[in-house]
């Protein structure tokens, strides 16, 4: 087998992560639930996040691509056309139903398909499954007479939050958790922000495909699809981005891949690191367009917290050369760049980041400040493009103007006021 990577260069890299991430080319005129699942399809997962301090995140990674929409096409995906669903991959992610038999797959196999990857937690989940079996019997009897929210379950007791965890926590919360991960329950719609839970069986539309994988068929469509969403992809993206930790075999399953000419190994002019990286057969014809410039078209988006294309933050580093942290998770006086800090992408380069917040009593998208990269481009029509994508988000999110502070780069101020 010849094993001689393809090369390419470091802009055309980029360019096709970009391309394969929908953030480059025209956005729909219109856009229809077909829209929204496609584009989940090519993604694989859209992360779920409801914290909303300009709007939750998974409608901010929808928009970046789609461009303004109504949300309510969402939710009728949701919770009327089933198209979609709510699961942990092991992060909160919009799934498609169409592709529940992978999903189906590790449920069944649950908690062994958990890797190591996950720690000692495969072994904690099985402990807990075991000494709570007659919590599982009670929960799942309580949810045939209904769905219902975590604090409707009669065994449900508030405790104390954790340290280092995100909400407090209960036995019922993480047996939902676990039942979930099992495949018996699943989200069926919110109660305000709380979740509604329901059996998977009564939700679940009649043409989802309960169809059980074996492992290496599991491993190598979602590695396919791995690499597929992000263009180019080591092993250790790969395992990272879809599904995350779940592959027990990997470094076999690319093997495999790679001997039947489904993925090739591609090396990067430009990288230090020496990493196998691999290239679905599919994007060769899209490479070799990108390597000329042809069929490139950039964009400038703004980009969410969580979203797909920022969730690995070492790849983001090493390929884009652009650190980001997220700093809501750090103390006011350690912040460097804001709370809720969305990262600008301008064609395949990052230019910026701006800290916005939507004052949804006088509907104003307050923009506390913005900032330019080492080498961003200085010129006013970077400026103004970054104000017409800030002034689409503010439409997006309902606000009837955008305030500027004083925090905005010398070149572009001319453009953001």
């Amino acid at each position: 087998m010849d094993v001689r990577p393809i090369t390419t260069s470091l802009d055309a890299a980029r360019r096709l992560a970009v391309v394969k991430q929908h953030l480059a080319g025209k956005q729909p005129a219109r856009v229809t639930g077909e829209s929204i699942v496609g584009l989940v399809r090519d993604l694989g997962y859209v992360q779920w996040d409801p914290i909303s301090v300009v709007a939750p995140s998974h409608l901010l990674s929808l928009w970046s691509r789609l461009g303004n929409f109504d949300p309510a096409i969402l939710e009728a995906l949701l919770w009327k056309e089933k198209k979609v669903f709510e699961h942990w991959t092991p992060i909160a992610s919009l799934v498609l139903t169409e592709d529940y038999p992978l999903y189906y797959s590790l449920m069944r196999r649950y908690p062994k398909s958990m890797t190591r990857s996950w720690g000692n937690q495969r072994g904690r989940a099985a402990k807990f499954l075991k000494e709570n079996a007659k919590l599982k019997r009670r929960m799942l009897r309580e949810l045939r007479k209904g769905p219902r929210t975590l604090g409707e379950f009669t065994d449900h007791a508030h405790t104390k939050r954790a340290d280092g965890a995100w909400a407090p926590t209960s036995d019922v919360s993480h047996m939902l958790y676990h039942l979930s991960m099992q495949g018996d329950v699943m989200v069926v719609g919110h109660a305000g922000k709380q979740n509604l839970w329901g059996l998977a069986t009564e939700f679940l539309p009649s043409w989802a495909k309960r169809e059980m994988l074996s492992e290496s068929g599991f491993e190598e469509a979602s590695a396919q699809r791995s690499i597929l969403a992000q263009g180019i992809a080591t092993s250790r993206e790969t395992l990272f981005y879809f599904v995350r930790g779940r592959y027990h075999t990997l470094e076999k399953t690319l093997q495999r891949l790679e001997s039947s000419s489904r993925i090739h190994r591609i090396q990067v002019e430009g990288l230090a690191d020496r990493k196998v990286r691999y290239i679905h057969s599919q994007d060769l014809p899209l490479l070799e367009n990108l390597m000329v410039g042809k069929g490139w078209e950039p964009r400038l988006s703004l980009l969410p917290p969580f979203d797909t294309f920022v969730g690995n933050q070492d790849r983001l580093q090493r390929l884009f050369g652009f650190r980001y942290i997220r700093e809501q998770f750090f103390p006011p006086e350690k912040r460097q760049f804001g709370f809720y800090v969305l990262p600008v992408l301008l064609g395949e380069k990052f230019v910026g980041r701006i800290d916005p917040r939507l004052d949804k009593e006088s509907k104003t998208l307050v923009i506390n400040s913005v900032h330019a990269e080492v080498g961003a481009p200085t010129d006013r029509s970077v400026g103004s493009e970054l104000r017409d994508a800030i002034a689409d988000l503010a439409v997006f999110v309902g606000a009837n103007r955008v305030r500027y502070t004083s925090k905005v780069p010398g070149p572009w101020k001319g453009a953001l006021n």
